[in-house]
């Protein structure tokens, strides 16, 4: 791939993601290759396709491609459409219907029915994609104690799926795995931090999600929310955050990687930098501790 050039930024996040996939993937697009190739051209498979574009994502270094729908915005549909679609011979558009109603446990309006045909019609999604798309939200609304979502909810997702290509069986199936799981652990950090009485903010669960993703253990966790308490007095989640973050850019995860990192140094070690030069650069451990001190003024 010759012309290939990469800023400072792209070489530091994509060799601290700890994913192989995501920097050939990159290095791929940066090219201006199709995307629409490249599962046959690096040859990977759906699930490493999968993850290897949610990485990039998490860095930002994955700029999306607008889908080309057949027209320019949505068709208004009419209730002639509808009747339609529902005596078709395939019976297509008849199951899906069935199908979306008996998972919302009510039946669809005029304008819901509008919607479902146009996930199938303007999307192109396949009715077995939307299947597992209505399985998903009515999943998620159901683990973070919501009702149940609305059809507007679920178009919403859904224009996203389209947008992100996921638009195969394989690749909505393993997306929902995926996820679910990523819910999972988000649970067992909220019971870890006792913080699952109550419903997370949505900033709050994007920083169990990041953390998740940086591939931190429980204990690793613990140690930074100890950490954070004792500093702090309470859970601050910028604070811990932080913490956590310069872990991850020092590639330290877990807490034997962590206290090797902190251990106190010889003596001949501490005497030879006793005194810190006025121009020298403040290590990483120096400069936690500035955060921290600074943070303990703030209280």
């Amino acid at each position: 791939m010759p012309g290939i050039t990469l800023t400072e930024e792209e070489v530091r996040k994509l060799t601290s993601c700890g994913n192989p996939d995501a920097a050939v993937l990159f290095l791929y697009r940066k090219a201006e290759l199709p995307r629409e190739t490249a599962l046959a051209a690096l040859h990977f498979t759906v699930p490493r396709m999968v993850g290897a574009t949610d990485t990039l994502r998490q860095l930002g270094l994955w700029q999306e491609e607008r889908p080309v729908h057949p027209t320019p915005e949505r068709p208004q549909y009419t209730e002639e459409d509808l009747k339609r679609e529902q005596q078709a011979g395939d019976g297509r558009f008849r199951n899906l219907v069935g199908e979306a109603q008996r998972r919302l446990g009510r039946t669809l309006s005029t304008e819901e029915l509008k919607i479902l045909l146009s996930l199938i019609d303007y999307l192109r999604l396949p009715t077995e994609v939307v299947g597992v798309l209505l399985y998903y939200c009515l999943e998620r609304s159901r683990r973070r104690d919501s009702r149940a979502p609305s059809m507007r909810a679920i178009e919403k997702e859904a224009y996203r799926w389209a947008d992100e290509g996921i638009d195969t069986l394989e690749t909505a199936s393993f997306y929902v795995q995926q996820q679910l799981r990523l819910h999972t652990r988000v649970q067992q950090l909220r019971q870890l931090l006792q913080i699952d009485q109550r419903r997370l903010t949505p900033a709050e669960e994007k920083y169990l999600v990041s953390w998740i993703r940086m591939g931190f253990r429980d204990d690793t966790i613990r140690m930074a929310y100890e950490r954070t308490c004792l500093n702090t007095g309470a859970l601050k989640w910028a604070y811990m955050n932080s913490i956590l973050t310069s872990w991850h850019e020092q590639n330290l995860h877990t807490p034997e990687e962590i206290l090797a990192g902190d251990a106190p140094r010889k003596p001949e070690q501490r005497r030879a930098s006793a005194y810190q030069q006025h121009d020298a650069a403040l290590s990483p451990l120096a400069q936690e501790a500035v955060a921290r001190m600074l943070a303990e003024e703030d209280d």
